[in-house]
């Protein structure tokens, strides 16, 4: 089981999407064990300020250390001493979030998300507490809660058994280092739109082949700067050469 911390000043924009679907079923199964917490409950004073404006002046507020560290620190108390916490910053100045980092994150027993707010956190809370700093993109959104519900979402349903026998998290898109091939289901044809033959052919080499072969050309035309990272066989190779030929040759019949 891996269990999620998530410290938010906001913590009705959190429990929603975790009460609900596969991550249901895997919180009532005890895979999974998320927990939000309000940091506003770890602020001093009659008011629970979590927030003060910046020394040196600006615009904004900046979240305060002290509930910061006594949130944290709470949280690790609370669970058992020999588990080992990462302490998770979200934040747009962070590494940019991937599917490898995913994966690293699922071996974890507990991680504890910190939301950033307004202007973000105090710098004594990035030097002294966190472990990792993480970033879902190059954009800026207006707090640290739906990029800590991507992360949860991201490593949660790679704990074995929160799939089930529904899906399997080695065949998505980034997993192999390729985009995922395109799916279908039924009906085989609709609105004269027909499955491809391959995939009601009951030949399942082919169909192997065929599903990688359209794992390659998506992610060439879609992503090419995947292939450079990309764990792929000889096969792999030749299938690609094939496709850049085919590209090339489609291209030089438009010009």
């Amino acid at each position: 089981m891996i269990r999620f911390d998530i410290i938010t000043l906001f913590p009705e924009m959190v429990s929603g999407p975790f009460e609900a679907s596969i991550f249901k079923r895997a919180r009532d199964a005890g895979l999974v064990d998320v927990r939000i917490i309000n940091l506003r409950d770890f602020a001093e004073g009659k008011h629970k300020v979590a927030d003060d404006a910046p020394f040196g002046g600006g615009g904004g507020m900046v979240l305060k250390p002290e509930p910061v560290f006594a949130a944290v620190e709470a949280m690790r108390c609370a669970t058992n001493s020999g588990c080992k916490e990462r302490v998770i910053l979200l934040t747009p100045q962070g590494p940019r979030f991937d599917q490898r980092r995913a994966e690293e994150l699922a071996q974890e027993d507990h991680l504890i998300l910190v939301c950033g707010h307004y202007e973000g956190v105090d710098e004594r809370v990035r030097e002294h507490l966190v472990t990792d700093e993480i970033s879902i993109g190059d954009y800026v959104l207006t707090g640290g809660e739906l990029p800590a519900m991507v992360v949860v979402d991201a490593v949660g349903r790679l704990v074995p058994g929160v799939l089930g026998n529904e899906q399997s998290p080695e065949s998505d898109s980034f997993s192999s280092g390729l985009l995922e091939h395109p799916q279908y289901t039924r009906p085989a044809e609709f609105r004269s739109w027909r499955v491809p033959e391959v995939l009601v052919s009951g030949d399942h080499e082919k169909v192997r082949r065929w599903q990688r072969e359209q794992a390659l050309r998506r992610t060439l035309v879609r992503r090419p700067d995947l292939l450079e990272e990309a764990q792929l066989a000889d096969e792999d190779h030749e299938i690609l050469e094939q496709l850049r030929c085919e590209l090339a040759e489609a291209q030089e019949e438009v010009r």
